[in-house]
């Protein structure tokens, strides 16, 4: 019988593709392996999902696998299973999720193929994208000696440099001395410096050294907690133990240190451990704290690094040579060898749900991906997610608490609310500066130590409004106000979108009305770090939000917080999230109210959770810390919770809530998600597929509801007309059901419309 192969390829197919293993290379093709193969006219790289023996379809001729892009598997065993049930549960095809968990294809692979005649020359690696080895030309000095009247210029101090650095990459040379390049090429032909071609250092976050550190006293919480999960972690196989847990522990309670000694226990057993924060932006901070407690054997996994970095640190995983792995919501499908430990650091951020093809999320994958490779799972909060609560609460995960802030002079802040209704309007009159919040900036400046002022907004002005008809300047693309940025677009500034990113010039009048009479309203950052540089003379104000910062800047402002080179930092959630500053003192929240008014039934959990995380960065040291959040609502559940820190309090009220009304945890959600250039035809799709989800609920007695289609909250984006269909049951199985044969259903519409199910979607707008 011949030998045939399944195989996964890197497109939108409902289905895998089958292919015969040719003689040569039977032996060789095994799961998990990557695989060069022919599809119609062309020559793409797939991935194999499975080998057997059988007999080929009669009704055509299989094609045969033309070649071996590498010789072993890159995904491994454990890893592959885990990205075919991720595809099976998400309805997601196969390649497209196998491209989240594949490296970049070696040049030298890509030249070997050639060289055999398996590509083109115009081909790359078979649609895969390819790296080389990352290298750069160095210099050193040689033992020789040379006539001195035979340099010249900057050739002597070059020299000078190599005989008392070292070796040092050219590139490096021409930072310091102008002509560094004719300078070696000039001392190479005199025999006094060679240059070899070496393997690029790693990337940036491995570019300084860090001091090693000597792990702190753990306080009694701490100790209990890493007792629970090292013994875990020393069960055997099989064993019944507890290997989920939520580590709910208050900003500042030392969950970081509790991971570092569970994957100190994990590497001592010889397993690998991955670690996930939700944001790039947290990623340097952890990193030095990793390298300081276990040098350079960790791993950085993320979308803000080079191809060539990202293929450099899978290398080094998937060799076995690193066994930890640090990294946003990709990171969960690293190649560690022999997984052990899963962390997911901030468990309740939403950014762990992929809002964009593959709709994944990172936290429950986890949770699966760690309970099929006999892993223990760690998700760690101060304000942890519903979902994760009631796990807990149904004995699915253990709850080890850290109940206090790790240090023993640090306390929890005082929080004041600020009532805007009532409270006086700071300097010019503006009352969402309020005068106790700029009495208190400008005492915590006096005293030398830092603040944080959080507001969710970006730019300058969130609306640009006409005072003669009243009309809002409308992005024309999306159904939203356009933000005005003050350093951007023509006169001084611009108007933005912040959804597809359209800009232009702020109108010289009204687009509606023609009236020349437009007015900015609203507060952004941008205005915000103007109105408090004039409120709070003398301070050394700075911003940090996506407008000025991204990936190493973010570090960079951070830095120069820690390093008391700025006194107020103004921003959005980039400030909220994980970030241990010691010198902040004083946090201020400018509109406590606005994350809470959403059209989605998860506001009020995700504005508590704001409010708690931002007013953890403060007093997290020696100094008490204030906090001051403004407020036109403070009768409002989440803001009077998080001003008494009372986080059980509030998820006791939210999950009645959610129970009462039939929304996660209680219930399981699929949203089917459509979207067209013309709105009657995506209203017309939308009611073909809720029409088929409702004769499947129906003819097959799933107990399912469906809802919809309606608009969605957004109705437009980027010139697209979006509709949704709500399907909800109390139970798993009849909902998905329901959702395959939607997802079945949706090969079938014109291509003009797209539509994808959303299974337990986040973001609900």
């Amino acid at each position: 019988m011949p030998l045939l192969a399944e195989v996964a390829v890197p497109a939108p197919l409902g289905r895998p593709l089958t292919y015969e293993v040719p003689p040569e290379l039977a032996g060789r093709v095994v799961p998990g392996v990557r695989v060069l193969c022919e599809l119609g006219k062309r020559k793409i790289a797939a991935v194999v999902l499975d080998v057997r023996e059988g007999e080929a379809p009669t009704a055509f001729e299989l094609k045969a696998l033309v070649a071996l892009i590498e010789p072993e598997p890159v995904i491994p065993g454990e890893l592959l299973r885990f990205l075919r049930e991720l595809a099976d549960y998400y309805f997601a095809p196969i390649g497209e999720v196998l491209r989240l968990a594949l490296p970049a294809v070696e040049r030298g692979d890509v030249d070997r193929l050639r060289a055999q005649g398996q590509l083109d020359l115009g081909q790359g690696a078979g649609g895969a994208r390819h790296v080389a080895t990352p290298t750069e030309l160095v210099a050193r000095a040689t033992a020789a000696t040379s006539d001195p009247s035979k340099l010249r210029g900057q050739a002597v101090q070059v020299l000078a440099h190599l005989r008392a650095m070292g070796p040092t990459a050219i590139a490096r040379l021409e930072e310091t001395f102008s002509n560094a390049r004719p300078a070696v090429k000039r001392l190479v032909a005199l025999g006094l410096v060679l240059t070899e071609e070496r393997k690029k250092p790693r990337g940036a976050l491995f570019a300084d050294a860090v001091e090693a550190d000597v792990a702190p006293t753990a306080t009694e919480a701490q100790s209990l907690a890493g007792a629970r999960i090292e013994a875990a972690l020393a069960a055997p196989p099989g064993a019944t133990v507890t290997r989920g847990f939520l580590l709910f522990g208050v900003t500042g309670s030392g969950k970081t240190e509790v991971y570092l000694r569970a994957i100190a226990a994990c590497l001592a057993r010889g397993r690998g451990a991955l670690v996930l924060v939700p944001e790039i932006a947290l990623t340097p901070q952890l990193v030095g704290r990793f390298r300081a407690r276990f040098g350079d054997g960790v791993s950085v996994v993320h979308s803000g690094i080079s191809d060539a970095d990202r293929h450099r640190m899978w290398q080094r995983l998937r060799s076995g040579e690193v066994k930890v792995a640090i990294g946003a919501r990709s990171a969960l499908f690293a190649p560690v060898p022999d997984l052990g430990l899963l962390i997911v650091d901030e468990e309740h951020d939403s950014s762990f749900k992929q809002e964009e093809g593959v709709r994944y999320h990172a936290r429950d994958m986890a949770l699966l991906r760690a309970h099929r490779a006999g892993a223990v799972a760690v998700l760690g909060s101060a304000t942890p997610s519903l979902e994760s609560v009631e796990l807990g609460r149904r004995g699915k995960l253990e709850v080890l608490r850290l109940p206090a802030r790790a240090a023993a002079t640090a306390q929890l802040p005082e929080v004041t609310l600020v009532d805007l209704r009532k409270a006086a309007a700071g300097p010019g009159g503006d009352r969402r500066l309020s005068k106790p919040l700029v009495e208190a900036l400008i005492a915590t400046v006096a005293a030398g130590e830092q603040a944080i002022v959080f507001l969710n907004r970006r730019g300058f002005a969130p609306s640009v409004v006409c005072e003669s008809c009243g009309a809002v300047e409308t992005c024309q693309a999306c159904s939203v106000s356009l933000t005005y940025h003050r350093g951007r677009g023509g006169r001084g500034g611009g108007v933005r979108c912040h959804y597809c990113d359209f800009e232009d010039a702020l109108p010289e009048a009204c687009t509606s009305c023609g009236a020349a009479a437009l007015s900015l309203e609203g507060l952004g950052t941008e205005k915000l770090e103007e109105t408090i540089a004039a409120a709070v003379p003398g301070a050394r104000v700075a911003r940090l939000d996506r407008d000025v910062a991204s990936g190493a800047q973010v570090e960079r402002i951070l830095g120069a917080v820690r390093r008391g080179e700025i006194d107020i930092l103004v921003g959005t959630q980039m400030v909220t999230k994980g970030h241990d500053l010691p010198k902040v003192t004083l946090v201020g929240v400018i509109n406590a109210d606005a994350a809470l008014s959403l059209p989605d039934f998860r506001a009020s959990e995700r504005g508590f959770q704001l409010l708690v995380q931002v007013a953890g960065r403060a007093g997290r040291a020696e100094r008490p810390g204030r906090v001051l959040v403004q407020t036109r609502k403070p009768e409002q559940a989440a803001i009077r919770f998080a001003a008494k820190h009372d986080v059980e309090g509030f998820l006791e009220v939210e999950l009645a809530d959610r129970k009462e009304v039939g929304y996660p945890p209680f219930a399981r959600l699929g949203l089917v998600r459509l979207d067209a250039m013309d709105e009657k035809e995506a209203r017309r799709a939308g009611e073909h597929l809720a029409a088929i989800a409702r004769a499947t609920a129906e003819v097959k007695s799933q107990r399912v509801e469906i809802i919809g289609p309606a608009p969605a909250p957004l109705e437009r984006l980027r010139g697209r007309y979006r509709f949704r269909i709500l399907a909800r049951a109390v139970e798993r199985p009849p909902l998905r059901v329901v959702l395959h044969h939607v997802a079945m259903a949706i090969g079938d519409l014109s291509s003009r419309v797209r539509a994808v199910v959303d299974v337990d979607p986040v973001a609900m707008l």
